[in-house]
């Protein structure tokens, strides 16, 4: 999942520089709810709420 969320960084960063705004903004989006994502799994997995197998 850090993989994908980086991939869609470097896009965003990359349309953004090349004008496109839309794609840039969608890109930057969807990375900031999979960072969300992964930060509630996180604190659920720190608390000891969600066990990793």
């Amino acid at each position: 999942m850090i993989k994908l969320i980086l991939i869609l960084l470097v896009v965003a960063a990359v349309a953004g520089l090349l004008g496109f705004g839309r794609l840039s903004g969608a890109a930057m989006t969807g990375a900031k709810f999979l960072i969300g994502l992964v930060l509630i799994l996180f604190l659920l997995v720190i608390l000891g709420i969600v066990a990793v197998a």
